[in-house]
């Protein structure tokens, strides 16, 4: 399925999935009461539905299924128009993670570049500097997935505004793969993790580059340079993982305006979700609805090549089976406008 949470004519958030026509979205609330006389809760929002578990995800599919044959046209929404929100407006947590390597060292190559060009001999200070910690991939990041937490209240869905923070000059998408915690566990075995997971979406994590490499030195990982509103955009829909299959095989595409920045594929993560799943819950219970960003897919982001976005950008992310995640870029001053 795809799920999608929206906002109807009363503007009231719903949840739906959308139909085989790819037109229309099934309402799962409005489907039940039709089909069943009732709404159970696991269609209020979508973490309930997360949260119901097997049984909850069997009853949506039985009413998307019925919606579809036309037995409960009343639950039929047109989707061209439809204002679609994040799939998860508010996910339990957020863990967003840097597993794709060719990410990693081309970031780090292009923050030595930028470094070495303040010097008065740039060329020397490459190779003085190339080696040393802050420019070389730690060997941890070989032995295990590393994560920081993100800003779950600060999550848009498809075609919000990302409103550019002030203190900020360079402002920069990332493409990724996000993926929601299905079932809850703890101490969960590699080889089980894949069964923990609903079901993926796709994520642009905005990074506020000026300000993150400002609070580097700290060692406290990035606090400012992802933290502020509009920064986390999720969607336009959320994908059931049976209908997803191989999360391993999918193009990630990069627009901006419309022309192509760059692309990559899942299957070049080097540390995988079952790896993330079974590192985190070690010794900590990881709970249904939380979210787990894969990191930026290598050449998914404009630091990589020194290409920058401006105010009035379109951003659009597309993976292959996810669909399209399209969002502009405006300052505080449009706002006022």
């Amino acid at each position: 399925m795809k799920l999608v949470t929206f906002v109807d004519a009363s503007g009231q958030q719903r949840i739906g999935s959308v139909l085989d026509d790819l037109e229309s979205v099934g309402d799962l609330r409005a489907g039940a009461e039709a089909l069943w006389n009732r709404s159970p809760g696991c269609f209020d929002t979508m973490l309930a539905l997360i949260q119901g578990g097997a049984d909850a995800t069997a009853q949506a599919q039985e009413i998307a299924a019925a919606i579809n044959q036309g037995r409960a046209p009343s639950a039929r929404v047109p989707l061209e128009g439809l204002r679609l929100k994040a799939p998860v407006p508010r996910p339990e947590q957020m863990r967003d993670f840097l597993a794709f390597e060719l990410h990693f060292k081309q970031a780090r190559a292009e923050a030595l570049r930028i470094r070495a060009a303040s010097f008065a001999d740039p060329v020397a200070a490459t190779a003085q500097l190339k080696d040393t910690e802050e420019f070389k991939i730690p060997p941890i990041w070989y032995e295990q997935p590393v994560y920081y937490k993100g800003n779950r209240f600060s999550v848009i869905g498809p075609e919000d505004d990302v409103v550019w923070p002030r203190y900020s000059k360079k402002l920069d998408f990332e493409l990724e793969l996000g993926a929601f915690v299905g079932t809850a566990g703890k101490n969960i075995a590699k080889d089980k993790a894949r069964d923990h997971i609903f079901g993926y979406c796709i994520f642009n994590d905005m990074s506020a580059r000026d300000a993150q490499y400002r609070e580097y030195p700290a060692r406290l990982g990035p606090a400012k340079g992802k933290d502020f509103d509009t920064g986390n955009i999720m969607g336009p829909w959320l994908v059931t993982a049976d209908e997803v299959g191989d999360p391993y095989d999918l193009t990630m595409i990069v627009r901006v305006n419309g022309e192509e920045w760059g692309r990559g594929n899942s299957g070049s993560m080097f540390h995988k979700f079952e790896d993330m799943i079974a590192h985190v819950s070690q010794d900590e219970t990881l709970h249904a609805g939380e979210f787990l960003g894969s990191g930026t897919v290598g050449n998914g982001c404009g630091l990589e090549h020194n290409r920058w976005i401006k105010p009035g950008d379109v951003i659009e992310l597309e993976i292959s089976k996810l669909g399209i995640l399209s969002n502009r870029v405006i300052s505080e001053l449009s706002l006022s406008q």
